[in-house]
């Protein structure tokens, strides 16, 4: 069975039809018994003559041609594996059911694992929503959801996951920046969950038309590139910097306009505008300083 999509046919798994292998296996068995006992029992005591005319050749020979026949259509089906059934290149379903199987001898059976594989990417280098050269990897959990499809829809499904993974990853890397110390948009290295997911999303979409499953992927490795990897770090440490020193003074004002609020509404102190300037001067000045306050006690009037 297949369906159309986008201009070509799609493969889709259906379920095959074969027979339990124990019941051929003791038609065999028999067969064998046949055989040892017209060789033993049945032998004519002289002659070739003899041995034509009481057929004892066809009585042999003809057990083990069918006994050659029958051997030729066992395969075993393990947990977590499936056969691809073939009939003169022609699909004639996928099995799935475990123990010992039987086919007619001239009908394929394609053996495919369908078991969750892991693979860790190489690091691949690529450029950041913002243009830096940065290397990433991922780690991806994959398996066979369709057999027919991994079978005849691509030419070598894993060789096909492999590349896939690799484009998924560079087509994620390069939507998002590395970093932001605003923390006004999604980043590779401050939002792993929304990285983590996308990549999923992206490989899972990517890899359905081998009939792949991607039951989990995510980020191993991030970092800058190696040949801007110290400038960059300079550029961290002076964003991280500016980033702290405009919370520091964005704490500071609403301290400062706390306190001079509190002293007006409680009738503490009177102050006239330069008053005020110098008194907010004075209070920026100790809250935003790197170097800890000494205060210089006033003897005198504060006017």
């Amino acid at each position: 069975m297949s369906v159309e999509l986008k201009g070509m046919k799609r493969s889709e798994e259906r379920a095959g039809n074969s027979f339990s292998g124990y019941p051929v296996l003791f038609a065999i068995l028999v067969l064998l018994v046949l055989v040892v006992w017209n060789m033993t029992g049945n032998l004519p005591p002289d002659g070739a003559e003899k041995i034509v005319k009481l057929g004892f050749v066809g009585l042999i020979v003809l057990p083990l041609l069918v006994l050659a026949f029958l051997s030729a259509g066992f395969f075993m089906i393990q947990p977590n594996q499936a056969a691809v059934i073939t009939l003169f290149g022609e699909y004639r379903g996928t099995e799935r059911r475990e123990g010992l199987r039987w086919v007619w001898p001239w009908m394929g059976k394609n053996k495919i694992s369908v078991r969750a594989h892991n693979i860790h990417s190489e690091r691949v280098k690529i450029n950041d929503l913002r243009g830096n050269p940065i290397e990433i990897a991922c780690n991806v959990v994959w398996r066979v959801a369709d057999s027919a499809q991994a079978s005849f829809d691509v030419d070598d499904y894993k060789e096909f996951v492999n590349i896939q993974i690799e484009a998924g990853l560079r087509t994620v890397g390069s939507r998002h920046p590395y970093d932001d110390f605003e923390n006004e948009e999604v980043t590779l290295r401050g939002s792993a969950d929304v990285i983590n997911r996308e990549l999923l999303e992206e490989l899972n979409d990517r890899l359905k038309v081998a009939g792949i499953l991607v039951d989990e992927a995510g980020l191993t490795h991030l970092a800058y590139a190696s040949e801007i990897a110290s400038a960059m770090l300079k550029r961290q440490q002076a964003d991280a910097i500016i980033a702290a020193r405009a919370k520091i003074v964005l704490g500071a004002v609403g301290m400062v306009e706390d306190a001079l609020t509190k002293l007006s509404q409680d009738g503490i102190v009177d102050m006239d505008d330069e008053r005020r300037a110098n008194m907010v001067s004075n209070l920026m000045v100790v809250l935003c300083g790197d170097k800890e306050a000494h205060p210089v006690v006033n003897a005198g009037t504060l006017y």
